[in-house]
C-alpha cells in the first residue's frame, strides 16, 4: 500500500516551489502569510538581509478568534498600517502554499485597502 502524503507536506512542497520564484528585496519585500486553525500571521520580509521588517498576527492583536475572515481582515489592516508607517508601499505576496481563498484572500484584500500594492 502506498502511503499518502500529509496536507502539511503537500503545502510545504508548494511553498518551496513558490519560494524558488519569489524573493523579497529592500525595494520590494515579501509579504508572507501563515494560517493555523485558530490564528493567522503575516510578515513583511527582506530576504536579502534575512530580516523581518513588519509583522502582525491575531495573537499580537489579542483577537478572541483569529481563525475567521474578520480576524484576517484586522490583521491585514494592521500590517498595512505598520508597513506604510515604515515607508513600504509595494510587496511581493507569498501565500505560503495556501489557496488564495477565504482568510488568505481576506488578509490580502485588507492589506491592499490599507495602502499596500501587490
Amino acid at each position: 500500500m502506498i502511503a499518502k502524503e500529509s496536507r502539511t507536506a503537500v503545502r510545504q512542497r508548494k511553498h518551496l516551489r513558490v519560494r524558488a520564484k519569489i524573493t523579497g528585496t529592500a525595494e520590494k519585500p515579501r509579504l508572507c502569510v501563515f494560517r493555523s486553525n485558530k490564528h493567522i500571521e503575516a510578515q513583511i520580509i527582506d530576504d536579502v538581509k534575512g530580516v523581518t521588517l513588519v509583522s502582525a498576527s491575531s495573537t499580537q492583536l489579542k483577537l478572541a478568534d483569529g481563525g475567521n475572515c474578520e480576524g484576517a481582515k484586522k490583521v491585514g489592516a494592521e500590517l498595512a498600517k505598520k508597513a506604510v508607517a515604515k515607508g513600504i508601499k509595494t510587496v511581493a505576496f507569498d501565500r505560503n502554499g495556501y489557496l488564495y481563498h477565504g482568510r488568505v484572500a481576506a488578509l490580502a484584500d485588507a492589506a491592499r485597502e490599507g495602502g499596500l500594492e501587490f
